[in-house]
């Protein structure tokens, strides 16, 4: 995924997605997730970090935290075969609701 620059943390666009997932669909979800992984976010120059957290202690969510180099780089990320396929398509009939984040870095270290 290449060095992290000074300059590139200033500028990465960051999403965060709090996702309701619809009762009992929590390891499909992931099962999901998992195959996508490398079919996109892993072979895409502009994702520079693609990370989803479960929560043990609450079934059926996920989070995921993703850092881009540009919002070139994220419509690249969502446009891709993969992510239409999977995220856009399989992933998406398994969820209730989520939300979309932007945030910008503060302190990195």
């Amino acid at each position: 995924m290449g060095q992290i620059t000074a300059e590139r943390v200033t500028k990465m666009l960051c999403k965060v997605f709090p996702i309701e997932l619809k009762p009992g669909m929590q390891a499909e979800a992931e099962a999901i997730v998992a195959e996508f992984a490398p079919r996109g976010p892993e072979v895409e120059a502009g994702t520079l970090s693609f990370r989803v957290y479960r929560d043990p202690a609450r079934a059926d969510y996920l989070l995921f935290v993703e850092h881009f180099a540009d919002q070139a780089a994220y419509d690249a990320h969502t446009g891709s075969a993969a992510y239409k396929e999977l995220i856009a398509g399989r992933f998406a009939g398994l969820i209730v609701e989520f939300v979309e984040i932007d945030h910008e870095l503060l302190v990195s270290h």
